[in-house]
């Protein structure tokens, strides 16, 4: 019987540690898919904004898609948002980082 206690307790941190790795990869693609929604969700209110007219984004709206973006990475934005080239949203971020901190308030 004393033989079979630290087998059992064995076992137990085995199954723990397999609970552990699946609830880890199990919260990546759920971050990942809650990344993907939020990308289509603010695609398709800019979308519905503009769909009298041509894709002219606001500042507002090129920075909600870029902050996205930039979270979602390159080559999930090929796959998600067609409209616009991983490049040019990526670019909008940059920019908008660029002009955040340019050190115009700093200067004399």
């Amino acid at each position: 019987m004393q033989s079979s206690a630290p087998r059992n307790q064995a076992e137990r941190r085995a199954l723990m540690d397999w609970v552990r790795i699946l609830a880890y990869i199990a919260g990546t693609v759920d971050q990942e898919l809650l990344l993907h929604n939020a990308c289509l969700a603010a695609e398709s209110w800019i979308r519905k904004a503009h769909i009298n007219g041509g894709l002219q984004l606001s500042d507002t709206e090129r920075a909600t898609l870029g902050e996205i973006g930039h979270r979602l990475g390159r080559k999930a934005l090929e796959e998600v948002v067609p409209a616009a080239r991983p490049d040019t949203i990526l670019g909008w971020l940059r920019r908008r980082v660029a002009r955040k901190c340019d050190g115009s308030k700093w200067r004399l």
